[in-house]
């Protein structure tokens, strides 16, 4: 790691760990005051609205819903400040209609900017905002505004819609069997709005737990069917898609719910199904999205960046000293290439008109400070945090974030618990196992497969041999000196297994010794005719190292499953040659992973209002190494199910088809 990456870190120290600070000014406060008087103050009492308070914070504290503070509050849809004084019931409220004013967009007008013209000033003339401009306009999302340029001023008009408040909550002890699903379903509400009603619910909710849920009669509730599944219906699924997924057609959900006639499909919504319907789905093959024609949210982004730069041990009086620390630690050198592939993703989103707020904080891979950075910091208003790294500081950061669904990303680690506002950048290793099979099933010819397995393995290569009804399962040998396992089988194994044709050969192992000897006994049973493919579920450090031949893995075309691709470097990539003029080298896969999962967040985040309308199981975006299709899981969050098949070619690792 060269000069030039030592003066980038010394760089960031001035930029770590500001803070900006928003000021809000107070709107009605006197007319809502004399408004509370006339009030009967055995039904209400005020709030006072304090920094960092939302609707839905303030509902939560006093057990109401946000419909029934809009109803007595009808300004705070639109203007909702501190130190608002707000009106809050005690008691349900009637299910009264209330009048909503809608702006729809009916066309736009042009015009051609005149000297001394403002944004301001063209927001005055035509009573619109300035985002409202710049949204008909990209290029001032990057550019000032200037004489001359022509641009489109957009037309609304007002609708007035009615909407009918929900009520408001009551106390619910769980029974037993109920999950959250189940939950949801029997008082008609989404995972999410329970979840919401209850910001201190464990993932895991017990029988004889309380929850709040909606104060509707009991005739109202839904029964609950032991002998029944449940499924939450993701964002944009349709019926084709549910019937994709879960093999029941339209008619057939209708008929376990018949609210579906009336309502359609709602995300979040809970849908009963038979026992027998898998609800977890299973892998499916999406087509790559291109987001970028899907751009329509060009509000600035807010995103922080918590990882552990450990700044506190770095004397930056020293570059000496600072460049060897980069040079001796690992954690240090990915943390930074992260980063430089982050900045570089800033920069490609800012030229598609994509503005990002970066806050960047150190945890210093200690839980403490990542407590202390929690304490100091509102993330509130944030669009996501991406970290931190160690797995301790991860789960408070989601924990603390989840009230306000503040999606917090997984980028370089699996978290021990996915909470239902984490995303999982990492696929699963038994997501990663079932593609590569599927892969070798969804072979047109007719192959024949062997396993070859250590003692360790042997569990899931039996598994695996259920999965090949005619395979061979070939196991390591045992010795007296060895009992557990030697690690080796003779070759007098591998006689008259392989004929004419293909044959795909598992490799199941950790050993590196035992890898070793099998690859090149592999490698030595090939002749005229006699096609012989390496396999594995699992590529791990056994199958890397001096001890591995790798010409022996190219001549034997290894496939194996992985979160990533190498990007190719025989085409031309703007993304590796912008990186080569700035650092002189090729850039690793952690800059490129930093680059692809921030890239994808902005995109994602600008293609909708949010990070998870924008993360359906139908949506797989892919960059320069890696790609993403996420699946929200019953009980929790976001789980990137997009994997590759990878093999090796002429000595290089390429994506197999």
């Amino acid at each position: 790691m060269g000069i030039n990456l030592v003066t980038y870190l010394l760089n960031l120290f001035p930029k770590i760990g500001l803070a900006k600070i928003k000021y809000m000014k107070n709107f009605l406060t006197i007319i809502l005051i004399i408004f509370t008087i006339s009030l009967n103050a055995q039904n209400y009492k005020e709030h006072k609205v304090k920094a960092g308070e939302t609707i839905e914070s303030i509902a939560k504290q006093y057990l109401v819903t946000p419909f029934d503070i809009y109803a007595l509050n009808p300004d705070a849809k639109s203007k909702f400040q501190t130190n608002t004084v707000l009106i809050i019931p005690n008691s349900k409220i009637k299910n009264a209609h209330i009048e909503e004013e809608v702006r729809e967009l009916i066309g736009y007008k042009k015009h051609k900017v005149k000297r001394k013209e403002t944004l301001y000033g063209l927001t005055q003339k035509y009573s619109v905002t300035e985002e409202e401009i710049k949204k008909a306009n990209r290029f001032l999302y990057s550019e000032n505004l200037k004489k001359g340029d022509k641009i489109r001023i957009p037309k609304y008009r007002t609708v007035i819609s009615k909407q009918t408040l929900n009520n408001t909550v009551k106390k619910y002890k769980v029974q037993p069997k109920e999950g959250k699903w189940r939950i949801a379903y029997k008082f008609g509400i989404t995972v999410a709005e329970l979840e919401d009603l209850n910001p201190g619910m464990n993932s895991i909710i017990q029988s004889g737990d309380e929850l709040n849920v909606p104060n509707i009669k009991d005739k109202e509730e839904k029964p609950i069917e032991t002998t029944s599944n449940y499924y939450e219906v993701l964002p944009k699924e349709g019926f084709y898609r549910l019937k994709v997924k879960l093999g029941l057609t339209q008619e057939q959900l209708e008929e376990l719910n018949p609210e579906l006639k009336d309502t359609g499909l709602k995300a979040g919504m809970v849908l009963k199904v038979p026992s027998n319907v898998d609800v977890a789905g299973s892998l499916i093959d999406v087509e790559t999205t291109s987001l970028e024609s899907s751009l329509k949210n060009f509000k600035t982004k807010k995103l922080a960046l918590m990882m552990p730069y450990r700044l506190n041990r770095i004397d930056i009086d020293s570059v000496k000293e600072t460049k060897a620390m980069i040079k001796n630690s690992r954690l240090l050198s990915i943390v930074l290439d992260f980063h430089i592939g982050v900045t570089m993703a800033l920069d490609s989103a800012k030229q598609l008109g994509i503005s990002t707020d970066l806050k960047v904080l150190d945890t210093q891979y200690q839980p403490a400070t990542t407590r202390e950075l929690l304490t100091d910091n509102d993330f509130s208003d944030y669009d996501a945090v991406i970290g931190p790294m160690e797995e301790k500081s991860f789960d408070r950061v989601a924990l603390a974030l989840r009230k306000d669904r503040i999606p917090v990303i997984a980028a370089m680690n699996k978290p021990k618990e996915v909470y239902n506002n984490v995303f999982q950048t990492i696929p699963e290793d038994k997501l990663l196992r079932k593609a590569m099979i599927d892969f070798v099933k969804a072979d047109s010819l007719k192959t024949k497969v062997v396993i070859i397995s250590d003692q360790a393995h042997r569990a899931s290569s039996e598994a695996l041999k259920g999965e090949f009804a005619n395979s061979k399962l070939i196991f390591s040998r045992k010795t007296k000196k060895n009992p557990k396992d030697a690690f080796f089988i003779y070759p007098t194994d591998l006689e008259n297994v392989f004929t004419a044709g293909k044959t795909i050969v598992f490799l199941e192992t950790s050993s590196n010794s035992f890898a070793s000897s099998v690859i090149s006994m592999l490698n030595g049973l090939i002749v005229d005719k006699t096609e012989i493919v390496l396999a594995t579920l699992d590529k791990n450090k056994a199958f890397e190292g001096k001890d591995i031949d790798n010409n022996n893995l190219s001549n034997l075309k290894f496939h194996y499953p992985s979160v990533n691709k190498d990007f190719d470097e025989t085409k031309s990539n703007a993304f590796a040659r912008a990186y080569r003029k700035e650092y002189g080298v090729s850039p690793s896969k952690y800059v490129a992973r930093g680059f692809d999962i921030t890239l994808d967040i902005l995109m994602r985040l600008a293609s909708e209002d949010n990070l998870y309308e924008a993360s359906s199981d139908m949506i797989e975006t892919e960059y320069i190494e890696n790609k993403f299709r996420y699946n929200k899981s019953l009980f929790g969050g976001y789980v990137n199910e997009a994997v590759y098949i990878v093999k090796y070619d002429e000595l290089r690792i390429v994506k197999a088809n």
